[in-house]
């Protein structure tokens, strides 16, 4: 190889890597505009959108998403409850916990990591196929959303996390909540699917004064141990014990009641 070749080679190569540079620039302003907020630490947003299998170091795990993501989880719950507590001033504590955790689950995370783009932009490592990397991005979506938010927290402070929170969550609050199946209904099909006969309740005690009683009711099925729940009504308190079986049986999840 000639010399002139050499260093024709050799000045490709800077250009190569400033094309790179230029394009990881235009990517992370396109996703600046999306979510609303300009960093001025550009390495958290960077930091928020690396997979563990993109890192030179596997041990080096504070460099990939998870630490920002375990932040920016408890973010989104506080400014989420803030925004129903204020835009639902008769809704009691019961509904605004159902919608949190509507409003707070991965698939809703990721519905909104997809509306910023944030899909396209995820670090990965190789993962051995292309089929593999989309489904890893899938997979971990939701919690590069939390991420995100994390790195916004710390880049400018609560407020501006909550502005990326309140415009991307805005419409999605106002929507009617998803429909929850009653507990009794689902222990009554779930009783019928393994041959048992329908779940029998009974009132274990009542205590409170006449005008704001507590009822304690327990759920019996044959074979299965008694399960106990208590509420202000005999309704509410079967509804809890009904609850208290399914997640005990691993039928139902503790956020799903």
């Amino acid at each position: 190889m000639s010399a002139s070749e050499d260093t024709t080679d050799g000045a490709a190569k800077p250009t190569k890597r400033k094309r790179r540079k230029a394009t990881a620039r235009e990517n992370a302003k396109a996703i600046e505009e999306r979510i609303g907020h300009t960093f001025s630490d550009p390495s958290l947003l960077t930091t928020a959108l690396t997979h563990v299998s993109a890192l030179k170091s596997p041990n080096d795990r504070a460099a990939s998403y998870q630490r920002l993501e375990f932040l920016g989880d408890h973010v989104l719950g506080l400014v989420i409850s803030d925004m129903l507590y204020r835009a639902f001033p008769k809704a009691d504590e019961g509904e605004l916990s159902k919608r949190l955790a509507d409003l707070v689950r991965r698939e809703t995370c990721a519905d909104v990591a997809r509306a910023m783009g944030l899909h396209e932009a995820i670090k990965l490592g190789a993962v051995g196929s292309a089929g593999a990397g989309e489904r890893l991005r899938k997979s971990v979506l939701g919690d590069i959303c939390e991420a995100v938010i994390g790195a916004v927290y710390l880049d400018g402070g609560y407020p501006a996390a909550a502005k990326m929170i309140g415009d991307a969550w805005a419409d999605r609050m106002r929507k009617p909540m998803r429909a929850l199946r009653d507990p009794k209904t689902v222990l009554q099909e779930w009783a019928q699917g393994k041959g048992l006969p329908t779940p029998a309740y009974r009132e274990v005690e009542r205590t409170g004064p006449h005008h704001d009683p507590q009822f304690r009711v327990a759920v019996d099925l044959p074979g299965l141990a008694p399960a106990e729940g208590v509420g202000s009504s005999k309704r509410n308190a079967e509804k809890a014990a009904a609850s208290a079986l399914l997640v005990r049986e691993g039928v139902m999840g503790g956020g799903d009641v």
